[in-house]
């Protein structure tokens, strides 16, 4: 009996290791035709990220061998961990789970974030939609409306969620140059935040200048709502008024610390599919996402937003994650002390 269980095992586990490398002997065509690929966001509707997502969804599938059926899904939570962890973990490592998660990504686990479960560089990065202007984002009834004016009050903002921007970036300013702005948690995107904004739950908020200039650019027009800082290493041709965070610091270490932080937009859209995906799907979702980036369809929808579009190939965003990566120890200590503070 135990022979023939043992026969029925080994029988089981050919046949099982036969099918596997028969899938891995599929070419991409024969492989992704009839198949569903998911682009999972880490955050929820209406930011960039949700909105990059959804776009890219819309056009790759016609670039991908087999064209398969793309659809998008959200999945918020912890400044997009959630998504990155599950995308880590869990995901399907076959070449039909693609997923967009916060350009803070490999900031964070150079921090040791305690919710970070995964390893930037062992991510098959995809590529880049284009990178990121997050700004501070404040209420005219504010006082915080300039990083002065924060500086005299305790300035509430919205927050996703430690390792979020829109927590490490006030915390750094607080730290660094003495504003007091107060992190209110519990936000799923940095659209909610904007509308607790308007709602007068909190002063201010953190989102991208692409959505502040195509969603809410009345706000500004009519002064309801004003930019203190801008994330970013130096300032926006369109917002050359608004400090860059890197001119906030008061010293060489300061500035160090800051710009550590503000290079996370070189990354920003970027998309990543999990680790132990065979390497030929991942050539060819590579190959799809280049091809997609010039896709005369998708460019009509972005000029006809006005979105910021600067693609970049894989090579590249994978390149920023490894700077990002070797930040030397005592910079990142210090900012973890930053980010530890309540």
């Amino acid at each position: 009996m135990r022979n023939g269980l043992k026969t029925s095992a080994i029988a089981g586990l050919a046949i099982g290791l036969s099918v596997s490398q028969a899938a891995l002997a599929q070419s991409s065509d024969q492989f992704y035709k009839g198949k569903t690929v998911t682009i999972t966001i880490g955050f929820s509707a209406g930011g960039t990220y949700d909105l990059f997502g959804r776009l890219v969804s819309r056009h790759i599938g016609k670039h991908i061998p087999g064209n398969p059926t793309v659809i998008a899904q959200s999945m918020p939570g912890a400044g997009s961990f959630v998504a990155a962890n599950w995308l880590f973990t869990v995901a399907p490592k076959d070449g039909t789970a693609i997923g967009i998660v916060s350009q803070t990504i490999a900031m964070e686990e150079a921090l040791k974030n305690k919710g970070v479960r995964y390893k930037s560089a062992e991510f098959n990065w995809i590529g880049r939609a284009t990178s990121n202007n997050e700004v501070q984002v404040f209420w005219h009834t504010s006082k915080g409306t300039t990083t002065d004016g924060a500086k005299t009050a305790e300035i509430p903002v919205a927050s996703t969620g430690p390792g979020s921007p829109s927590e490490t970036y006030p915390k750094l300013l607080n730290a660094l140059i003495g504003t007091k702005y107060k992190i209110i948690r519990g936000y799923t995107g940095s659209t909610a935040g904007l509308l607790a904004m308007e709602r007068g739950e909190v002063d201010g908020a953190l989102t991208s200048w692409n959505t502040m200039k195509t969603t809410r650019k009345a706000q500004l027009d009519e002064k309801k709502a004003f930019i203190a800082v801008q994330y970013v290493l130096k300032r926006a041709a369109e917002l050359p008024n608004v400090p860059a965070i890197v001119e906030l610091a008061n010293n060489d270490t300061d500035r160090a610390l800051l710009t550590f932080a503000a290079a996370s937009g070189d990354i920003g859209r970027a998309f990543l599919a999990p680790p132990g995906v065979p390497a030929e799907r991942i050539k060819a979702l590579r190959d799809a996402f280049d091809a997609t980036m010039k896709d005369p369809e998708l460019l009509a929808e972005v000029n006809k937003a006005q979105l910021d579009f600067e693609p970049a190939p894989a090579a590249e965003v994978e390149r920023l994650v490894k700077v990002t990566l070797a930040t030397p120890p005592a910079l990142i200590e210090k900012m973890e002390k930053i980010l530890a503070a309540e």
